[in-house]
């Protein structure tokens, strides 16, 4: 009986959520009809064709960019206690060791 509502309840509200999610993916997959959309648009994958092509870096970097990069690299490297030779831009590597654990004796 209660099974029988659950579905019932899901196959009245089922529709609603499609509609829902229709109805807010739709403009995604639209072309952008205001021309400062476009424009956005435009930057944005002509800026990932250029981020590709140097590799994933900095695009058209100055060397005032790339100094004050480095500076706030440095800065939190000394933060969060990074040295020499540390790699600061890849995500740290984590390594667990099991617990020792007593074994019980249940002979007593």
């Amino acid at each position: 009986m209660i099974v029988s509502q659950l579905f019932n309840s899901a196959r009245q509200g089922l529709p609603i959520v499609l509609r829902r999610n229709i109805g807010v993916s739709a403009p995604v997959f639209q072309k952008a009809s205001d021309p400062i959309q476009q424009l956005f648009i435009d930057k944005i994958r002509e800026y990932k064709k250029k981020s590709d092509a140097v590799g994933g870096k900095l695009v058209d970097p100055t060397p005032d960019i790339e100094r004050e990069l480095n500076a706030e690299l440095e800065k939190v490297a000394k933060q969060y206690g990074g040295g020499e030779g540390v790699d600061m831009t890849k995500f740290p590597t984590f390594t667990f060791k099991e617990p020792e654990v007593d074994p019980i004796n249940l002979q007593q």
